[in-house]
């Protein structure tokens, strides 16, 4: 029984019953030939193993979340909005928040310390380096 493929050619993931017939007759060859054989590879060849696994989960009949929504805990790193000084005596900000500022790269910025509060704040400069003039 050949996987079906869809229209560039590469195979289609199997699933349901599909998937648990096709893994139940490979079952005496290695995971990854099994996963390879019901369609579970990437555009570069590499074998989806967390992707098989989930299908094989939900084609028992048990609920999966879905990581693509959000539901399943698949967010990846989140910003904590903390850092920490390093051993070099560094303070880094990472590009979660630069981004999330709408920094670009190659801004310039003069920084202010402020000691009755603790607090650090950057102030653009212009294109000539200079702080933009306030009314």
């Amino acid at each position: 029984m050949a996987s079906s493929s869809d229209a560039e050619g590469s195979p289609v993931p199997l699933e349901g019953k599909a998937l648990l017939d096709r893994a139940r007759s490979l079952s005496n060859r290695p995971e990854e030939q099994i996963a390879r054989a019901c369609g579970y590879v990437g555009p570069s060849g590499r074998v989806l193993r967390k992707s098989f696994y989930r299908a094989l989960v939900a084609a028992r009949g048990y609920p999966v979340p879905d990581a693509a929504t959000g539901t399943g805990g698949g967010r990846g790193r989140q910003a904590e909005f903390r850092t920490r000084v390093h051993g070099n005596g560094n303070l880094l900000i990472g590009q979660a928040y630069t981004r999330r500022m709408g920094l670009e790269p190659g801004q310039e910025f003069r920084i202010e310390l402020h000691q009755e509060t603790g607090s650090i704040w950057l102030l653009p400069l212009g294109e000539d380096g200079e702080e933009p003039a306030t009314d």
